[in-house]
């Protein structure tokens, strides 16, 4: 399988040197390179892109506001000379983020998160009425009711799914993880908190209990929660 990769860089040389370790990997294909956000959007609009390599200090417009305003957008490694917003990244669900210079063996490591990731997205295997779901953890398939879920929880790009039996640790983003739930059964309310309906046990103004764990609402959720 070959991964579409975007580039998105206003350094020439940085640019060639990214695009020239990409080449090096058989899985990935550069089908667009760009230097700032806007060009980058249309690129995105007509390829299909798994995974873009994204500079911070674009013109116009900044790199993670850019990511900000995608909807669904692609896995993304940062390229950054600036270490001081790999939290704000991490929070936006990126796979890796890079400082440079960037070593050809960092870089390795970074797309082999991108392919630990791609699999794991496959993980959800089968749904059947929508009663349980299958995941691979540690190449094990688990079966998972989705009766027994309380809530999933996101620690960077990790989700915790919280059952009556167990803590299942999976590497997926909540919000692919989300996309397999149903809404009618599941609710977001945070960023980092995906709840059963049914398990809930106290609603307050910020926030839910569920199997006696206090969850913080969202401020973006509020509008979401059901009535108390």
């Amino acid at each position: 399988m070959k991964y579409n990769c975007l580039i998105i860089e206003d350094e020439p040389i940085a640019m060639e040197i990214m695009e020239h370790f990409i080449s090096q990997n058989k899985e990935f294909h550069v089908v667009g390179k760009c230097s700032d956000a806007i060009y980058a959007n249309s690129l995105l609009n007509t390829h299909k892109i798994d995974l873009i390599f994204l500079d911070l200090h674009l013109p116009v417009l900044k790199g993670f506001e850019f990511l900000k305003k995608i909807k669904n957008p692609p896995h993304v490694i940062v390229t950054t000379a600036f270490h001081e917003y790999a939290l704000e990244g991490y929070e936006l669900n990126i796979v890796d983020y890079l400082l440079k210079p960037i070593s050809y063996s960092r870089f390795l490591d970074a797309l082999g998160k991108f392919k630990h990731l791609m699999n794991a997205e496959k993980a959800i295997l089968e749904m059947e009425n929508r009663d349980f779901i299958f995941i691979n953890i540690a190449k094990r398939k688990i079966k998972i009711v989705l009766q027994d879920i309380f809530y999933v929880e996101s620690i960077r790009e990790y989700i915790k799914i919280h059952t009556k039996q167990e803590i299942y640790t999976v590497k997926i983003p909540i919000s692919k993880f989300e996309e397999s739930l149903d809404r009618n059964n599941f609710i977001r309310i945070h960023k980092s908190y995906i709840v059963s309906r049914s398990k809930i046990e106290v609603i307050c103004a910020n926030e839910i209990v569920v199997n006696g764990k206090k969850l913080p609402i969202g401020r973006t959720y509020k509008s979401f929660i059901p009535d108390k």
